[in-house]
């Protein structure tokens, strides 16, 4: 036996593999809230429609749909879904690197894979467009190696699908596609195929399933794109910028994990197109690992998980890698228990604060509560009927509209609306009374934001919130009197 094989069979290893680590996210879907993204997109894509402002429409249908499938937005529920798509994806990651490399290989890569929290984790079983992002990146990559030893049309159609339903996903699943463009360029065993029909008819595919979210944003002023270009706008030249990004990637990754793909990543461009597998997945890597930490030089805007479905392909490299390195049974189960007891951490604080005997002002963890006790405490004073609701910025109006569960609708009371924007319809609004939920806003705050826009804003008493383990929340509550104009 090498040193980083298992004793079972790859295959089985790998179903039990995909079976704890699917234990370990419904876990988590059914002990934490759903986060602020999450909830935004719950609450915002309730409505059907062929895009929408943040992303592509993958996620926005995925939740949708299981809501209406099952007549539940619970967040276990609304997260199924994106565990599955989990699940498949480690296969993917496995199956992949087994096509280029080996069985064990690929049964190392699907391990470090799911260690990791960036894809393991948030995009392994969070409501975030992430998920069918990776998976239909994978499906797409296995596709094309598949295709490009010449075994005919039906794999190049399946890599078109599935770079489609990537591009449905997310728009930086074109910077994958590229790299794709870019591998085959430069390696002399396949540069013939740009010769041949079948890559253009399967990005002409993709291009098709792609329409829907052009069509709308053509609709729309292209407001996706101005939106998401906008956050890479010139601001400062930072000099230590790519190193912030770069740190924080490895912080997403888990730096030992990180490290072990930029070096692998590194070989491989050394090594040059002469080992067309490595070469493959280093440009399926290198725009997204590259052009963030670029322009971190001079945006602040960039996050951190952007550039995962780079990292994505480097996993199979560090397969082969931990395959062959005697302490990786030891470091795999290091990092998975690290894993358990993050989440144990998170889970315990939830449920009896115990953050607060270090920081009495801190609580970290309302963000992962869902704020179900809103809908009982309005009611009880009557506040859900007679007035429309409106929230205060779109992240505080994601966590209350999904709270009240549609029912009233709840508008966001502010011009950064993202997806809310959408739904409001401010003319029927000029002239009314609005109730205002304003989490940690002061009557001073309401004033000088939105006074303008009202003929007077009238301060209630705030609701409290009961959460587990917390004396309570308090959320204020105002009424805006006579709504002036829409902000």
């Amino acid at each position: 036996m090498r040193p980083g094989e298992s004793r079972l069979a790859p295959g089985r290893a790998l179903l039990w593999l995909i079976l704890a680590a699917t234990a370990f996210r419904l876990v988590m879907a059914g002990t934490l809230g759903l986060g602020i993204d999450e909830s935004y997109v719950v609450a915002a894509g309730r409505d059907f429609h062929l895009g929408y402002f943040d992303h592509p429409p993958a996620v926005w249908w995925l939740s949708a749909g299981i809501a209406r499938l099952t007549g539940s937005e619970a967040a276990w529920v609304v997260r199924l879904p994106f565990i599955a798509l989990a699940a498949l994806s480690t296969w993917l990651t496995y199956q992949l690197t087994a096509l280029l490399f080996s069985r064990p290989a690929g049964l190392w890569a699907a391990t470090a894979f799911t260690l990791s929290p960036v894809l393991g984790v948030t995009t392994g079983g969070w409501v975030l467009p992430d998920g069918p992002l990776v998976c239909a990146l994978l499906a797409a990559a296995c596709c094309l190696v598949q295709a490009l030893p010449g075994r005919g049309w039906g794999w190049w159609l399946g890599a078109g699908l599935c770079a489609g339903l990537a591009l449905m996903s997310k728009y930086t699943a074109g910077l994958v596609l590229a790299g794709a463009l870019v591998a085959i360029m430069t390696q002399p065993t396949h540069r013939h195929w740009l010769a041949r029909p079948q890559p253009y008819v399967a990005a002409l595919l993709a291009l098709f399933l792609f329409l829907p979210e052009l069509a709308w944003n053509a609709q729309h002023h292209w407001v996706s794109f101005a939106f998401q270009g906008g956050r890479a706008a010139t601001r400062r030249f930072r000099p230590f910028g790519p190193l912030a990004t770069l740190g924080g990637e490895a912080l997403f990754l888990l730096p030992w994990i990180w490290l072990g793909l930029i070096v692998n990543f590194l070989r491989g461009l050394r090594a040059g197109p002469s080992g067309w597998g490595p070469w493959l997945l280093c440009w399926l890597a290198f725009l997204p690992v590259t052009l963030f930490a670029v322009i971190s030089f001079w945006s602040t805007g960039v996050l951190f998980h952007w550039a995962a479905p780079g990292y994505l392909f480097l996993f199979p490299l560090l397969g082969v890698t931990l395959q062959s390195w005697r302490p990786a049974r030891a470091w795999a189960a290091a990092t998975a228990a690290l894993l358990c007891l993050a989440l144990l951490a998170t889970a315990t604080e939830l449920r009896w604060h115990w953050i607060a005997f270090f920081a009495p002002n801190a609580d970290p963890a309302l963000q992962a509560l869902d704020w179900m006790p809103l809908r009982p405490a309005l009611a009880a004073r009557g506040l859900l009927q007679g007035r429309p609701i409106a929230g205060p910025g779109w992240a505080d109006t994601g966590k209350i509209s999904y709270a009240l569960g549609g029912n009233p609708n709840v508008l966001c009371l502010n011009t950064d609306d993202r997806e809310f924007g959408f739904g409001r319809t401010p003319a029927d609004l000029v002239g009314q009374d609005i109730l205002i939920v304003a989490p940690g806003l002061s009557s001073a705050q309401m004033q000088a934001r939105y006074g303008a826009i009202f003929d007077s804003i009238e301060t209630l008493a705030p609701v409290t919130l009961g959460f587990p383990g917390r004396s309570g929340v308090t959320i204020p509550l105002f009424v805006g009197h006579h709504l002036r104009r829409w902000p």
